[in-house]
């Protein structure tokens, strides 16, 4: 019975923190002012270059390897979708971390 009881007050503070946790944001999200304009399109921006500058890099690298190693195989265009994915993976991140506040 003891290891019964230890479990669920256990239980008990791991819900009790994630409550808190919840009413904290709850809390500071109607203390900030409502976003506006300007913040959607810094958001905007932020994914924009969160995917694109990924995306580049891994161009100008396929590039380079196109005309430095002959292959059968297109490295920019296999960078270039790796890049892309990358910047994807990148953008979804930040828009998460900015999200949770």
């Amino acid at each position: 019975m003891g290891i019964k009881m230890a479990e669920d007050h256990k239980k008990g503070e791991k819900l009790a923190e994630e409550i808190g946790e919840k009413s904290s944001r709850k809390i500071r999200a109607k203390k900030e002012k409502h976003k506006n304009l300007w913040y959607g399109l810094g958001m905007f921006g932020l994914v924009g270059w969160a995917v694109s500058i990924p995306a580049l890099l891994a161009l100008a690298l396929g590039i380079w390897i196109d005309h430095s190693y002959r292959s059968k195989y297109s490295w920019t265009l296999m960078l270039l979708v790796l890049g892309i994915a990358l910047g994807c993976i990148n953008a979804w991140y930040w828009v998460t971390k900015e999200s949770r506040g």
